[in-house]
Protein backbone atom coordinates (compact mmCIF):
# COMPACT_ATOMS: atom_id res chain seq x y z
CA UNK A 1 0.00 0.00 0.00
CA UNK A 2 2.84 2.35 0.91
CA UNK A 3 4.56 1.61 -2.41
CA UNK A 4 1.31 2.24 -4.32
CA UNK A 5 0.77 5.51 -2.45
CA UNK A 6 4.39 6.55 -3.07
CA UNK A 7 4.05 5.79 -6.78
CA UNK A 8 0.77 7.68 -6.92
CA UNK A 9 2.32 10.68 -5.21
CA UNK A 10 5.26 10.53 -7.64
CA UNK A 11 2.85 10.37 -10.52
CA UNK A 12 0.92 13.37 -9.23
CA UNK A 13 4.14 15.33 -8.71
CA UNK A 14 5.30 14.46 -12.23
CA UNK A 15 1.93 15.43 -13.69
CA UNK A 16 1.83 18.67 -11.74
CA UNK A 17 5.36 19.43 -12.95
CA UNK A 18 4.22 18.99 -16.53
CA UNK A 19 1.13 21.08 -16.00
CA UNK A 20 3.10 23.69 -14.12
CA UNK A 21 5.81 23.95 -16.74
CA UNK A 22 6.13 27.43 -18.17
CA UNK A 23 3.72 27.64 -21.13
CA UNK A 24 4.58 29.46 -24.33
CA UNK A 25 4.32 33.22 -23.94
CA UNK A 26 1.37 33.20 -26.32
CA UNK A 27 -0.64 30.45 -24.57
CA UNK A 28 -2.97 32.86 -22.75
CA UNK A 29 -2.72 35.66 -25.29
CA UNK A 30 -3.54 38.38 -24.58
CA UNK A 31 -3.03 38.49 -20.82
CA UNK A 32 -2.10 42.19 -20.68
CA UNK A 33 -2.79 45.34 -22.75
CA UNK A 34 -1.85 45.33 -26.43
CA UNK A 35 -0.37 48.46 -28.01
CA UNK A 36 -1.48 49.24 -31.55
CA UNK A 37 0.74 51.84 -33.20
CA UNK A 38 -0.67 54.03 -35.98
CA UNK A 39 1.32 56.52 -37.98
CA UNK A 40 -1.19 59.35 -38.23
CA UNK A 41 -2.83 61.96 -36.03
CA UNK A 42 -5.87 61.55 -33.82
CA UNK A 43 -9.15 62.30 -35.52
CA UNK A 44 -8.00 61.26 -39.00
CA UNK A 45 -9.42 58.34 -41.01
CA UNK A 46 -6.81 55.81 -39.86
CA UNK A 47 -7.34 56.83 -36.24
CA UNK A 48 -11.13 56.53 -36.52
CA UNK A 49 -11.02 53.01 -37.93
CA UNK A 50 -8.28 51.90 -35.55
CA UNK A 51 -10.26 53.03 -32.52
CA UNK A 52 -13.41 51.28 -33.72
CA UNK A 53 -11.52 48.01 -34.15
CA UNK A 54 -9.50 48.46 -30.96
CA UNK A 55 -12.67 48.86 -28.90
CA UNK A 56 -14.16 45.71 -30.44
CA UNK A 57 -10.99 43.73 -29.68
CA UNK A 58 -10.88 45.13 -26.15
CA UNK A 59 -14.43 43.91 -25.56
CA UNK A 60 -13.69 40.58 -27.21
CA UNK A 61 -10.54 39.72 -25.23
CA UNK A 62 -11.12 41.59 -21.99
CA UNK A 63 -7.70 43.22 -22.40
CA UNK A 64 -7.25 46.79 -23.59
CA UNK A 65 -6.06 47.40 -27.13
CA UNK A 66 -4.41 50.81 -26.84
CA UNK A 67 -4.13 52.98 -29.95
CA UNK A 68 -0.89 54.96 -30.02
CA UNK A 69 -0.48 57.82 -32.49
CA UNK A 70 3.14 58.20 -33.61
CA UNK A 71 3.07 60.66 -36.46
CA UNK A 72 5.66 61.73 -38.98
CA UNK A 73 7.62 60.57 -41.99
CA UNK A 74 4.55 59.23 -43.79
CA UNK A 75 3.95 56.63 -41.11
CA UNK A 76 7.54 55.39 -41.08
CA UNK A 77 8.18 56.52 -37.49
CA UNK A 78 5.33 54.27 -36.40
CA UNK A 79 6.56 51.39 -38.55
CA UNK A 80 10.09 51.67 -37.15
CA UNK A 81 8.78 51.69 -33.58
CA UNK A 82 6.65 48.61 -34.17
CA UNK A 83 9.43 46.71 -35.94
CA UNK A 84 11.83 47.46 -33.07
CA UNK A 85 9.38 46.08 -30.49
CA UNK A 86 9.52 42.54 -29.05
CA UNK A 87 7.77 40.09 -31.40
CA UNK A 88 5.34 38.85 -28.77
CA UNK A 89 2.02 40.11 -30.10
CA UNK A 90 1.77 42.99 -27.63
CA UNK A 91 2.83 45.60 -30.17
CA UNK A 92 0.97 45.77 -33.47
CA UNK A 93 1.11 48.15 -36.44
CA UNK A 94 -1.77 49.65 -38.39
CA UNK A 95 -0.93 48.99 -42.04
CA UNK A 96 -2.12 51.11 -44.96
CA UNK A 97 -0.92 52.04 -48.46
CA UNK A 98 1.77 54.34 -47.01
CA UNK A 99 3.70 51.25 -45.92
CA UNK A 100 3.61 49.84 -49.45
CA UNK A 101 4.51 53.22 -50.98
CA UNK A 102 7.38 54.05 -48.61
CA UNK A 103 9.37 51.00 -49.71
CA UNK A 104 10.18 52.68 -53.02
CA UNK A 105 9.56 56.35 -52.23
CA UNK A 106 11.96 56.63 -49.27
CA UNK A 107 15.58 55.94 -50.16
CA UNK A 108 17.06 55.59 -46.66
CA UNK A 109 14.60 53.64 -44.54
CA UNK A 110 16.19 51.80 -41.59
CA UNK A 111 14.00 48.77 -42.23
CA UNK A 112 12.59 46.60 -45.00
CA UNK A 113 8.86 46.47 -44.40
CA UNK A 114 8.16 43.19 -46.19
CA UNK A 115 11.15 41.51 -44.56
CA UNK A 116 10.74 42.88 -41.04
CA UNK A 117 7.00 42.46 -40.50
CA UNK A 118 4.47 39.64 -40.69
CA UNK A 119 0.88 40.09 -41.93
CA UNK A 120 -1.85 39.58 -39.35
CA UNK A 121 -5.23 40.63 -40.74
CA UNK A 122 -7.02 42.78 -43.29
CA UNK A 123 -9.66 45.22 -42.06
CA UNK A 124 -11.13 46.98 -45.06
CA UNK A 125 -10.64 48.58 -48.45
CA UNK A 126 -11.43 52.20 -49.17
CA UNK A 127 -11.03 54.90 -51.75
CA UNK A 128 -9.68 58.42 -51.53
CA UNK A 129 -11.75 61.45 -52.40
CA UNK A 130 -10.67 64.68 -54.06
CA UNK A 131 -12.14 67.57 -52.09
CA UNK A 132 -11.48 71.26 -52.60
CA UNK A 133 -12.02 74.44 -50.64
CA UNK A 134 -15.47 75.94 -51.10
CA UNK A 135 -13.68 79.07 -52.31
CA UNK A 136 -12.10 77.12 -55.16
CA UNK A 137 -13.91 77.91 -58.44
CA UNK A 138 -14.02 74.39 -59.94
CA UNK A 139 -17.21 72.34 -59.50
CA UNK A 140 -16.13 69.28 -61.53
CA UNK A 141 -12.94 67.33 -62.19
CA UNK A 142 -12.73 68.73 -65.72
CA UNK A 143 -13.16 72.29 -64.45
CA UNK A 144 -10.45 71.57 -61.89
CA UNK A 145 -8.03 70.36 -64.58
CA UNK A 146 -8.81 73.36 -66.80
CA UNK A 147 -8.28 75.82 -63.93
CA UNK A 148 -5.07 74.12 -62.87
CA UNK A 149 -3.60 74.27 -66.37
CA UNK A 150 -4.54 77.93 -66.60
CA UNK A 151 -2.81 78.63 -63.26
CA UNK A 152 0.32 76.46 -63.19
CA UNK A 153 2.12 76.34 -59.84
CA UNK A 154 -0.54 78.46 -58.12
CA UNK A 155 -2.53 75.59 -56.63
CA UNK A 156 -1.35 73.69 -53.56
CA UNK A 157 -2.51 70.32 -52.31
CA UNK A 158 -2.34 68.98 -48.78
CA UNK A 159 -1.45 65.44 -47.76
CA UNK A 160 -1.24 63.43 -44.55
CA UNK A 161 2.50 63.11 -45.10
CA UNK A 162 5.08 62.13 -47.71
CA UNK A 163 4.48 58.64 -49.05
CA UNK A 164 0.86 58.30 -48.02
CA UNK A 165 -1.81 57.30 -50.52
CA UNK A 166 -3.18 60.81 -50.01
CA UNK A 167 0.10 62.20 -51.32
CA UNK A 168 0.62 59.69 -54.11
CA UNK A 169 -2.95 59.92 -55.39
CA UNK A 170 -2.25 63.60 -56.03
CA UNK A 171 1.13 62.87 -57.63
CA UNK A 172 -0.49 60.36 -59.97
CA UNK A 173 -3.19 62.90 -60.80
CA UNK A 174 -0.53 65.54 -61.51
CA UNK A 175 1.23 63.30 -64.00
CA UNK A 176 -1.88 62.01 -65.75
CA UNK A 177 -3.64 65.39 -65.95
CA UNK A 178 -0.44 67.40 -66.56
CA UNK A 179 -1.38 69.74 -63.72
CA UNK A 180 1.37 71.67 -61.94
CA UNK A 181 0.54 71.74 -58.21
CA UNK A 182 2.59 72.32 -55.04
CA UNK A 183 2.68 69.66 -52.30
CA UNK A 184 2.15 70.72 -48.67
CA UNK A 185 2.58 67.72 -46.32
CA UNK A 186 0.98 67.60 -42.86
CA UNK A 187 1.19 65.14 -39.97
CA UNK A 188 -2.25 63.78 -40.76
CA UNK A 189 -5.23 64.97 -42.75
CA UNK A 190 -7.15 66.11 -39.67
CA UNK A 191 -4.47 68.77 -39.16
CA UNK A 192 -4.66 69.80 -42.82
CA UNK A 193 -8.40 70.45 -43.06
CA UNK A 194 -8.47 73.84 -41.29
CA UNK A 195 -6.08 75.17 -43.95
CA UNK A 196 -8.14 73.63 -46.77
CA UNK A 197 -11.37 75.05 -45.36
CA UNK A 198 -9.78 78.51 -45.13
CA UNK A 199 -8.33 78.09 -48.67
CA UNK A 200 -4.71 78.44 -47.54
CA UNK A 201 -4.30 75.10 -49.31
CA UNK A 202 -6.80 74.36 -52.03
CA UNK A 203 -7.35 70.59 -52.00
CA UNK A 204 -6.60 67.12 -50.71
CA UNK A 205 -7.03 63.57 -52.03
CA UNK A 206 -7.96 62.31 -48.57
CA UNK A 207 -9.06 58.88 -47.36
CA UNK A 208 -12.80 58.67 -47.76
CA UNK A 209 -13.81 58.57 -44.05
CA UNK A 210 -12.60 62.06 -43.16
CA UNK A 211 -13.10 63.56 -46.64
CA UNK A 212 -16.71 62.38 -46.69
CA UNK A 213 -17.34 63.76 -43.20
CA UNK A 214 -15.98 67.19 -44.18
CA UNK A 215 -17.91 67.21 -47.47
CA UNK A 216 -21.19 66.17 -45.84
CA UNK A 217 -20.67 68.89 -43.26
CA UNK A 218 -20.42 71.45 -46.05
CA UNK A 219 -16.86 72.42 -45.12
CA UNK A 220 -15.38 71.37 -48.49
CA UNK A 221 -16.63 70.33 -51.93
CA UNK A 222 -16.26 66.77 -53.22
CA UNK A 223 -15.21 66.46 -56.86
CA UNK A 224 -14.38 62.79 -57.35
CA UNK A 225 -13.28 59.46 -55.88
CA UNK A 226 -10.04 57.71 -56.81
CA UNK A 227 -11.56 54.23 -57.33
CA UNK A 228 -11.99 53.01 -60.92
CA UNK A 229 -15.78 53.22 -60.55
CA UNK A 230 -18.08 55.17 -58.27
CA UNK A 231 -17.84 54.07 -54.64
CA UNK A 232 -20.94 52.40 -53.13
CA UNK A 233 -21.25 54.71 -50.12
CA UNK A 234 -21.04 57.92 -52.20
CA UNK A 235 -22.73 57.01 -55.51
CA UNK A 236 -23.42 60.66 -56.38
CA UNK A 237 -19.72 61.50 -56.45
CA UNK A 238 -18.18 60.62 -59.84
CA UNK A 239 -15.02 58.58 -60.23
CA UNK A 240 -12.09 60.71 -61.38
CA UNK A 241 -11.54 58.01 -64.01
CA UNK A 242 -14.77 59.15 -65.70
CA UNK A 243 -12.84 62.29 -66.68
CA UNK A 244 -9.29 60.92 -66.54
CA UNK A 245 -9.42 57.37 -67.94
CA UNK A 246 -7.11 54.92 -66.20
CA UNK A 247 -6.79 56.91 -62.98
CA UNK A 248 -7.06 54.60 -59.95
CA UNK A 249 -6.00 54.56 -56.30
CA UNK A 250 -7.76 52.15 -53.93
CA UNK A 251 -6.38 51.71 -50.45
CA UNK A 252 -6.45 49.12 -47.69
CA UNK A 253 -6.31 49.02 -43.90
CA UNK A 254 -4.94 46.12 -41.90
CA UNK A 255 -2.65 44.88 -39.15
CA UNK A 256 0.94 43.64 -39.17
CA UNK A 257 3.34 42.67 -36.40
CA UNK A 258 7.12 42.47 -35.95
CA UNK A 259 8.78 39.52 -37.66
CA UNK A 260 9.03 36.58 -35.29
CA UNK A 261 5.62 37.07 -33.68
CA UNK A 262 4.33 33.58 -32.76
CA UNK A 263 2.09 31.95 -35.34
CA UNK A 264 -0.59 31.14 -32.76
CA UNK A 265 -0.79 34.80 -31.75
CA UNK A 266 -1.24 35.79 -35.38
CA UNK A 267 -3.92 33.12 -35.78
CA UNK A 268 -5.72 34.32 -32.64
CA UNK A 269 -5.72 37.94 -33.84
CA UNK A 270 -6.71 37.05 -37.39
CA UNK A 271 -9.62 34.95 -36.18
CA UNK A 272 -10.78 37.77 -33.91
CA UNK A 273 -10.56 40.46 -36.60
CA UNK A 274 -12.40 38.28 -39.11
CA UNK A 275 -15.05 37.65 -36.44
CA UNK A 276 -15.29 41.41 -35.90
CA UNK A 277 -15.88 41.94 -39.60
CA UNK A 278 -19.01 39.79 -39.32
CA UNK A 279 -20.41 41.81 -36.43
CA UNK A 280 -23.34 43.82 -37.86
CA UNK A 281 -22.75 46.74 -35.50
CA UNK A 282 -19.06 47.10 -36.34
CA UNK A 283 -19.68 46.55 -40.05
CA UNK A 284 -22.26 49.33 -39.94
CA UNK A 285 -19.76 51.67 -38.29
CA UNK A 286 -17.06 50.83 -40.84
CA UNK A 287 -19.54 51.29 -43.67
CA UNK A 288 -20.40 54.71 -42.26
CA UNK A 289 -16.75 55.65 -42.71
CA UNK A 290 -16.99 54.66 -46.37
CA UNK A 291 -14.99 51.44 -46.12
CA UNK A 292 -15.78 47.95 -47.37
CA UNK A 293 -14.85 45.25 -44.81
CA UNK A 294 -12.40 42.71 -46.31
CA UNK A 295 -11.62 39.73 -44.05
CA UNK A 296 -8.57 37.73 -45.18
CA UNK A 297 -6.18 35.07 -43.93
CA UNK A 298 -2.70 36.28 -42.95
CA UNK A 299 -1.34 34.80 -46.19
CA UNK A 300 -3.95 36.58 -48.30
CA UNK A 301 -3.25 39.89 -46.57
CA UNK A 302 0.48 39.36 -47.02
CA UNK A 303 -0.01 38.87 -50.75
CA UNK A 304 -2.11 42.04 -50.91
CA UNK A 305 0.63 44.08 -49.22
CA UNK A 306 3.27 42.58 -51.53
CA UNK A 307 1.17 43.29 -54.63
CA UNK A 308 0.44 46.84 -53.46
CA UNK A 309 4.16 47.43 -52.84
CA UNK A 310 4.93 46.52 -56.44
CA UNK A 311 2.00 48.56 -57.79
CA UNK A 312 3.10 51.70 -55.95
CA UNK A 313 6.72 51.17 -56.94
CA UNK A 314 5.60 51.63 -60.54
CA UNK A 315 3.58 54.74 -59.63
CA UNK A 316 6.56 56.25 -57.75
CA UNK A 317 8.77 55.69 -60.78
CA UNK A 318 6.06 56.99 -63.12
CA UNK A 319 5.59 60.15 -61.04
CA UNK A 320 9.35 60.61 -60.62
CA UNK A 321 9.18 61.43 -56.91
CA UNK A 322 11.41 60.38 -54.02
CA UNK A 323 12.19 61.29 -50.40
CA UNK A 324 15.65 61.02 -48.87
Amino acid sequence: MLRILRNSVFGLVFLSTLLGAAPPASAAYPDRPVHWIIGFSAGGPVDIVARLMAQWLTDRFGQQFIVENRTGSGGNIAAAAAIASPPDGYTLLFVAPNNAISTSLYKKLPFDFLRDTVPVASIMQLTNMLVVSNAFPAKTVQEFIDYCKANPGKISFASSGNGTSVHMSAELFKVMSKCDMVHVPYRGSAIAFPDIISNKVQLIFDNLPSAMEQAKGGNVRALGVTSPQRWPSVPDVPAIAETLPGFESVGFYGISAPKGTPADVIETLNKAVNEALKDPKLVARLTETGGIPKPMTPAEFGKLVTDETEKWRKVVEFAGVSVD
